[in-house]
């Protein structure tokens, strides 16, 4: 097995805990309502929404892909950490065994913060993963972020 890692950072003028709220404890409701073209909708398997859940998320429409399975490896609340696996799915493909997101929210000085997001894509064998499915899984992280930013800023009351 190979992994393959990517970080990206994207800065937002919203506070940190109200992002984490909406990027991850609200995630499964909001996502959808917001973008409901990319998910349609998210069923929990097992858990509570804690630390060894397991969800299948529903892609909509407009995505290429039908459904994952994930499970959530760790949440921390006080220091907006989530961690999560997808282990199943279309979107794993041939060469892709799992994926890992650890997803960290910090506070900026002037009240925002900044999203970290570190993704591991861990392959079958010695497969590759070419620069374009990389891009192409940032770029989707960061447009899926901006709408919930840009729902939350619509929204001052959320």
């Amino acid at each position: 097995m190979v992994a393959i890692t990517y970080d990206i950072e994207i800065p937002s003028p919203v506070p940190a805990a109200k992002i984490f709220k909406a990027v991850v404890l609200d995630a499964d409701a909001l996502i959808p309502k917001i973008m409901p073209q990319a998910i349609k909708n998210v069923e929990i398997l097992e858990g509570d929404g804690g630390v060894g859940t397991v969800k299948v998320i529903h892609f909509g429409e407009g995505s290429q892909y039908k459904s994952v399975k994930h499970r959530v490896d760790a949440i921390d609340k006080e220091n907006l950490t989530h961690t999560y696996s997808i282990i199943e799915g279309d979107a794993l493909s041939d060469v892709i065994e799992s994926i890992t997101y650890h997803i960290k929210i910090v506070p900026t000085e002037e009240g925002g913060s900044i999203c970290k997001n570190r993704s591991i894509y861990n392959t079958k064998g010695d497969a590759q993963i070419s620069e374009e499915k990389i891009k192409e899984g940032k770029e989707k992280a960061t447009a899926m972020f901006k709408a919930i930013e840009a729902y939350l800023q619509a929204n001052p009351d959320y």
